[in-house]
């Protein structure tokens, strides 16, 4: 009786397993429990580990590569354009070359060149008079290569300005933009296009050298009075072409150059009757 009593009061045998098998299930619980997150983790994980492996981080730039990107960005760089080229694509369209037909002494054709613009919707010409004066024949070239006989219709003689009108104006017609020449000062950049010693379309660039001159006309005893004086270089073939401010508008047309030498080539004094004076020969107002 005692030793069934004894091993019915002592369970410690029986009760091992039981714990063993308690504390299993516990860890197996836990490891259930914590298994979604710890996937959740390695899945985080694995996806930065991807996503640098994909898009390696950028290595630094050193300073040499960035001078040498400094440099190339400069090289590739497109300066604007200067106020010499935009003046000249704005004239350009206005330009006229004048050649000119005579019959000297000898009763022989000479011939002569010079430069008119395009001042009104009409297709008028604005020209100096001493380059048309006495033609027999006078021939207008347009900037897009149309050409045509030209009379004179109007001529100012005292301001050495002439308007002539083609037989056939250009299919597109561009009158000049016409500036002030009161709003100008001395030292002002003034730039003249035309066709000196036959160089077609020609531009030149310089400055405002004074206003209000006065020189005397070739052959007369009268003067040129109230002209813009300019350092803008101009040669034979210039005269009756414009004078430009650097917006591209007419200011003047060019009508002298002096030389104290007397020969006909410029020393760095041009002359130009100002386009308000020009403009009322053409039926324009002046102002």
């Amino acid at each position: 009786m005692t030793v069934l009593m004894d091993e019915e009061l002592n369970p410690e045998p029986a009760s091992e397993p039981r714990r063993w098998t308690a504390w299993t299930q516990t860890i197996r619980g836990f490891f259930r429990r914590i298994w979604p997150f710890a996937i959740l983790i390695m899945a985080a994980f694995s996806g930065v580990l991807l996503h640098n492996l994909i898009f390696p981080a950028p290595v630094p730039l050193s300073q040499n590569d960035i001078d040498k990107s400094v440099q190339q960005a400069l090289a590739s760089a497109t300066p604007p354009p200067t106020y010499s080229s935009q003046v000249y694509q704005l004239i350009l369209p206005s330009l006229v070359y004048i050649r000119t037909q005579q019959a000297n002494a000898e009763e022989e054709d000479s011939f002569g060149v010079g430069s008119g613009v395009i001042v009104n919707e009409r297709g008028d010409i604005l020209t100096a008079l001493h380059v048309v004066a006495g033609a027999t024949h006078i021939e207008v070239h347009f900037a897009d290569g149309a050409q045509s006989a030209a009379e004179i219709i109007a001529a100012e003689p005292e301001n050495d300005i002439a308007v002539l009108q083609p037989a056939r104006p250009p299919e597109l017609i561009v009158p000049a933009v016409l500036g002030n020449p009161g709003a100008m000062r001395v030292g002002d950049e003034a730039f003249a296009v035309g066709n000196p010693l036959g160089l077609v379309a020609s531009l030149s660039a310089g400055v405002i050298s004074g206003f209000n001159r006065s020189i005397p006309i070739k052959d007369s005893e009268r003067r040129l009075e109230g002209l813009i004086q300019f350092d803008t270089a101009v040669n034979p073939g210039n005269s009756g072409g414009p004078l430009l401010n650097r917006n591209g508008q007419v200011v003047g047309i060019v009508t002298a150059l002096a030389n104290p030498s007397e020969q006909n080539f410029f020393v760095g004094i041009g002359f130009a009757v100002p386009i308000g004076t020009a403009v009322s020969v053409a039926g324009g107002p002046p102002y």
